[in-house]
């Protein structure tokens, strides 16, 4: 797949059908397949961006694979343009309510075709940045508060006693901000939530609470394996030098951490656990680590 450009899937069970598609569509990245079977195969292996189906197909033909596809969550987001020779208004409505996107009808006009593709594709760019804007940290790009708490709350749901939260704070992050300015003082928030991102464990969950509070919240085996992780996340984040105007500021850390106990009822009570452990770091002298 070419990560240029758009990657198509077109579904005709008429050959001479797909080479005409195939090459008007030149500028993107095509795949052509005859059936929805090997259509399928198609989504197994490869991301696509958009899908142009026929209507009229044997075995299953494009309104069923449709539905099928609406079904499914890893591809009910995947714009769908029927094509078709049916041009009866019961055919047009049902394209759309089983979430067709669009409906072009045969013989189709290649300039049309391609303004509806173009359109699609512009419309699923413009979904896509919307919801990473929806779901991440402006500044950082790691999780918001919403997406964290959200995403944190199904972890919960899904785990047992070996689930972790992390509370992370900026060690006089007001003093930065006063002395320095709060360009670099966004640089220091930007510095810590690339080092936790960089080093993050297979589905953990980090984000940016507010302010220069981050949590994370993971598995892991055992409460001296999640400390030995963020201890060493505290040293390279107290190592690393952050330029300060003329020169360069090192800033540290400090985090509690927390294992979910017997009987807790949700993802509150384990990080009201692991914003008590921090607080004992920062009453003890900041620049440390705290297990609950």
């Amino acid at each position: 797949m070419n990560a240029d450009k758009p990657t198509l899937l077109v579904v005709d069970d008429t050959v001479e059908n797909l080479d005409i598609l195939v090459e008007l569509l030149g500028d993107y990245d095509v795949r052509d397949v005859l059936d929805t079977e090997a259509a399928l195969q198609v989504l197994e292996e490869t991301p696509i961006d958009l899908i142009l189906l026929d209507v009229m197909m044997p075995g299953v033909d494009g309104f069923e694979f449709c539905a099928q596809l609406q079904a499914h969550p890893r591809t009910r987001d995947i714009p769908v343009i029927f094509i078709t020779a049916r041009t009866d208004e019961a055919a047009i409505e049902r394209a759309y309510e089983l979430g067709g996107k669009d409906y072009v009808t045969k013989p189709f006009k290649p300039r049309e075709l391609l303004a509806r593709v173009r359109l699609q594709l512009q419309l699923r760019a413009m979904i896509g940045d919307l919801e990473y804007l929806a779901y991440h940290d402006t500044l950082t790009g790691v999780f918001n508060r919403r997406r964290f708490f959200d995403r944190a709350a199904q972890l919960f749901k899904e785990s047992d006693t070996d689930l972790y939260a992390v509370m992370v704070d900026i060690d006089r992050f007001k003093r930065i901000n006063d002395t320095h300015g709060h360009a670099v003082g966004d640089q220091v928030i930007r510095t810590v939530a690339r080092q936790f991102s960089e080093a993050l464990k297979p589905g953990a969950i980090f984000g940016r609470l507010g302010g220069e509070e981050f949590a994370l919240v993971c598995s892991a085996n055992s409460p001296e394996q999640v400390l030995a992780h963020i201890e060493g996340l505290r040293q390279r984040i107290a190592q690393e030098p952050i330029p300060a105007g003329e020169a360069t500021l090192h800033v540290t850390i400090s985090g509690g951490i927390a294992r979910r106990r017997a009987g807790m009822r949700n993802i509150d009570a384990l990080l009201r656990d692991a914003d008590d452990a921090l607080y004992a770091a920062k009453h003890a002298g900041r620049n440390r680590i705290v297990v609950a």
